[in-house]
């Protein structure tokens, strides 16, 4: 029964042709990164293997996983930070193809995010927007403008957690990352490896004794614009708080 049900579902779902991909076609691939100026400063992040953890089951971590809206105002730390980034989109490796293996999944290993982060709370950072420039496991510093979190958080009508929050992230889409190899089917597969990357800032905050609340209600033309994007090519398609818990 469930299986005629799923055949059925495929059927009426599934588009009349496949369209040919641009990768099948022999265009260039797009670029594993979006470009930024290269006289700019980066902020280089704790390297990965220097990280330093506290100890924690990823069986306790996952039982003891819950949204949480209401943060202590205690700063994370660079090293928080730097995990916290490094466990939602670190890259391991860049192979030959090229492409690059991250801490997360992708669909093709097409990895089609770039992470925003709106940081109030983060010892020796200037409070302000981000961008992760994860090839280089570094912060961009984008715009530090007083009124940044006023309108990061009146672009998210007004949820308190982003005001409050230590950080909070915003991962953009870069869609012809992932429709230069997925068609149609890609804007699905954007929005399941959106998923990936959440859920390892859910385990990898609940490991550092932090919170966080998924945030998926926006102006989608606010917060774009807040972050300096075009919201076609490129879109923010999740949003997540984050603060230490509350002792």
């Amino acid at each position: 029964m469930t299986e005629s049900i799923g055949k059925t579902f495929w059927q009426n779902t599934k588009p009349a042709f496949v369209p040919q991909s641009p990768q099948s076609r022999g265009e260039p691939q797009p670029p594993l990164e979006l470009p930024y100026d290269p006289t700019a400063r980066l902020i280089p992040l704790i390297n990965p293997d220097r990280l330093s953890l506290p100890s924690a089951s990823l069986w306790d971590v996952m039982a003891k996983r819950t949204t949480l809206r209401r943060y202590s105002s205690q700063s994370l730390t660079l090293n928080e930070l730097s995990a916290l980034l490094w466990f939602t989109q670190g890259v391991k490796e860049v192979t030959n193809r090229p492409v690059t293996l991250r801490t997360v999944p992708s669909a093709g290993a097409r990895h089609a995010f770039e992470t925003y982060l709106l940081v109030n709370r983060v010892e020796d950072l200037q409070p302000g927007i981000y961008r992760y420039i994860a090839l280089e496991h570094a912060l961009l510093g984008l715009n530090f403008e007083g009124d940044v979190n006023e309108q990061l958080t009146q672009a998210c009508f007004n949820q308190r957690q982003v005001a409050t929050s230590a950080v909070t992230f915003f991962w953009a889409a870069v869609v012809e990352r992932m429709q230069w190899r997925y068609p149609e089917r890609g804007y699905r597969y954007l929005l399941l490896d959106a998923g990936h990357i959440c859920q390892n800032l859910y385990l990898a905050a609940e490991g550092l004794g932090c919170g966080v609340c998924a945030i998926a209600a926006y102006d989608d033309d606010a917060v774009n614009a807040a972050l300096g994007l075009d919201g076609e090519a490129i879109f923010v398609a999740y949003a997540a708080s984050l603060g230490k818990r509350m002792s």
